[in-house]
């Protein structure tokens, strides 16, 4: 039995990272609500189709014995967001059918902060088990138990998430006389992207699996009807290439986490090789530095040496092959170290994102400039890295010297080539705030293959497929 709240208790919790466990097998999603209770669109949605939001504070990951944790880290949650709602959905029965479902709160040391177990769940198919809310300058923690007989349905209308599937029905292709062959699709399948279609990764996993497999069975036969024994090499033809907006760099992992004091040597182990995101958070302390050690323990070039009290910030190194990353950090008092792919980069967008300290940051839409503010009097530094047409996952491409090579507060306007791109922010030891605008369509995008090029989904299509069933 855990122990901790009732329906209607609240409790401060550290602002700090923590980690959200929900047990019971359930599904679980987080909606990031403003002042208002509504989300401010689809990217505010964290599920199983969408598991990081574009601020990199909410995560969603898997666990074990139907357990799955949401990752919220509080200092990064953006200003606009006053609520992190946690939500439980079951796909097939009622909430009461999920035995010992339970919300618990684990600090960054993994202790138990709070807990709540629900007791009074009834036929409800969807509950907000429990909220994170700002209040008094720091966080708090609501045992909520709000259910929705209506489902996800319900939930998300009540938290101004649009429901309504998007017209594209009227602009559904009319197929081609050589599509004739292709298997039927089941009758929930009339969105199905046609043989030929470029998808991106967030389409693919938008899709349900029977989608995908009745894509994969179209696209063979429509390679054999052209002359293509197998069929394999369908997707790639010349009329059909790959999406370069599709992600393919770094390794992709679950992410780690090393928590000490003062200096010491962090190793971290069965990594798979290639860069990855190193996120440094100190408490305190004076001077930080940090090195990646080559296998002769020397240090190689720093990733961090700050003098700012409290400092915090996301680098870039690489995994050597052999798996092992090894750290030097020097450091006056209590820090955490997390590891992380590349891939759960912050997201640029029109929307104002707001740091502290050196980001990696993604763009993965078309030319756009990206307008930076930078409240520092120390260096403010920025390189790109161009992802579009890089295929070794091991390595980064060649950023070609700093883009930003700055000193002092200032407004800084970067013209953007087309993403997917790594914007790194190496040096950045104070306040920020990012915001792409003159933001044009990826080349490779669904308006320029004409009219019979699938629309990209919503994501919020995904988390509801279910309640429309």
């Amino acid at each position: 039995m855990l122990r901790g709240l009732i329906k209607g208790d609240n409790a401060f919790v550290p602002t700090a990272a923590l980690r959200v466990g929900v047990r019971s097998g359930v599904d679980v999603a987080a909606l990031l609500v403003t002042e208002a209770g509504r989300v401010r669109g689809d990217a505010d949605i964290v599920f199983h189709g969408a598991p990081a939001h574009g601020s990199g504070a909410v995560r969603l990951t898997g666990g074990e014995a139907g357990t799955v944790w949401l990752h919220t880290d509080l200092p990064g949650v953006e200003e606009g967001i006053s609520r992190v709602l946690v939500v439980a959905s079951t796909e097939e029965g009622a909430l009461r059918d999920a035995p010992g479902l339970s919300v618990e709160v684990l600090g960054p040391d993994g202790g138990a902060v709070v807990a709540y177990e629900v007791t009074d769940a009834g036929p409800e198919t969807a509950m907000v088990v429990a909220e994170l809310y700002r209040r008094s300058g720091g966080w708090k923690f609501r045992a909520v138990g709000q259910g929705y007989v209506d489902g996800l349905t319900g939930l998300a209308v009540d938290h101004g998430v649009d429901v309504d599937e998007e017209p594209r029905e009227a602009a559904e292709p009319t197929p081609a006389p050589t599509a004739a062959p292709a298997a039927p699709a089941a009758p929930e399948q009339p969105r199905d992207p046609a043989p030929g279609t470029r998808l991106t990764r967030d389409q693919i996993l938008d899709m349900t699996p029977e989608q995908i497999r009745a894509l994969a069975l179209a696209q063979r036969q429509a390679g054999a009807q052209s002359g293509n024994r197998s069929g394999a090499d369908a997707p790639l033809t010349a009329s059909t290439p790959p999406d370069p907006s599709a992600w393919a760099c770094g390794p992709v992992f679950e992410p780690r986490t090393a928590t000490g004091r003062d200096n010491d040597v962090i190793t971290v182990k069965d990594l798979p090789p290639g860069p990855v995101m190193v996120e440094l958070a100190v408490k305190d302390g004076g001077y930080t530095g940090l090195w990646p050690l080559d296998d002769s323990n020397a240090k190689k070039d720093y990733l961090v040496s700050s003098t700012e009290k409290d400092f915090r910030g996301r680098v870039i190194t690489s995994v050597p092959e052999h798996g092992r990353l090894r750290l030097r950090l020097e450091a006056r008092g209590s820090w955490q170290v997390r590891v992380l792919p590349l891939a759960e980069a912050r997201r640029l967008s029109e929307s104002r994102l707001e740091g502290w300290g050196p980001e990696v940051l993604l763009h993965t839409g078309g030319t756009a400039d990206v307008t930076f503010h930078y409240k520092g009097s120390s260096n403010f530094i920025v390189y790109l890295y161009k992802l579009a047409g890089h295929t070794d996952p091991t390595t980064l491409p060649k950023s070609g010297g700093a883009a930003v090579n700055e000193i002092g507060a200032r407004k800084e306007t970067l013209p953007l080539p087309e993403g997917p791109l790594l914007v790194f922010l190496s040096a950045a030891d104070a306040p920020w705030t990012a915001r792409l605008k003159d933001v044009r369509s990826h080349s490779g995008g669904p308006d320029t293959a004409g009219p019979l090029t699938q629309p990209q989904p919503r994501g919020a299509l995904g988390w509801l497929r279910r309640a429309r069933r």
